[in-house]
């Protein structure tokens, strides 16, 4: 067995374990470990914080599955995923998986703001925002920016879904998901 064999690599073509996380808060809830396709039945969702062990290619095609139109259709959502990192590896010609990562770190908000009742009156408080829920967020910014990119151009959804990874990855601030995050914070900013 040679040591190519010997590696899972994610849909057989690249290797997780060469991607670093550079955010250190997110180390501990970015799961890197390779599955050959990402689909590991429902085995994570017994507890609460135990979705952190789910690889995070996995938990971006659940994400991607919660629509109106996808849901329950995981071998389309791995399809998209599939193209979209192929795209991504012709365009970039890096590992997709740390331009996934590089995006999930640069699209969670770091602060967010809650709602203290005093009284009878509402006011807005900033909080730090917890690691877990960063990923969540990114994740589902993600999802929603391929979502609502699908509906309004005639461009497949992987396409949209690379452009977006991409853009994130280098955190550009016209992409949707790194715009809802500098959003959320600047919300968070003023209610200090």
């Amino acid at each position: 067995m040679t040591e190519q064999e010997g590696k899972k690599l994610l849909f057989n073509k690249w290797d997780a374990s060469e991607v670093k996380v550079n955010d250190p808060g997110l180390v501990r809830y970015v799961n890197l470990t390779a599955l050959i396709i990402p689909h590991s039945c429902g085995k994570f969702s017994k507890q609460e914080f135990n979705k952190a062990n789910m690889p995070i290619v996995e938990r971006l095609i659940n994400r991607l599955m919660q629509t109106e139109n996808n849901t329950g259709k995981k071998q389309m959502t791995i399809r998209i995923v599939r193209e979209a990192f192929e795209i991504i590896n012709k365009k970039t010609k890096r590992n997709p998986i740390e331009v996934l990562v590089e995006a999930i770190s640069n699209s969670g908000p770091r602060e967010e703001t809650v709602r203290l009742k005093y009284g009878g009156i509402n006011v807005p408080k900033s909080v730090d925002t917890a690691p877990l829920r960063r990923v969540d967020s990114a994740i589902g910014f993600i999802a929603e920016a391929t979502l609502k990119g699908s509906r309004s151009s005639k461009k497949k959804a992987s396409a949209i879904l690379a452009d977006e990874l991409i853009a994130a990855s280098k955190g550009d601030m016209k992409c949707y998901s790194v715009g809802k995050k500098e959003e959320r914070e600047r919300i968070a900013k003023s209610a200090r």
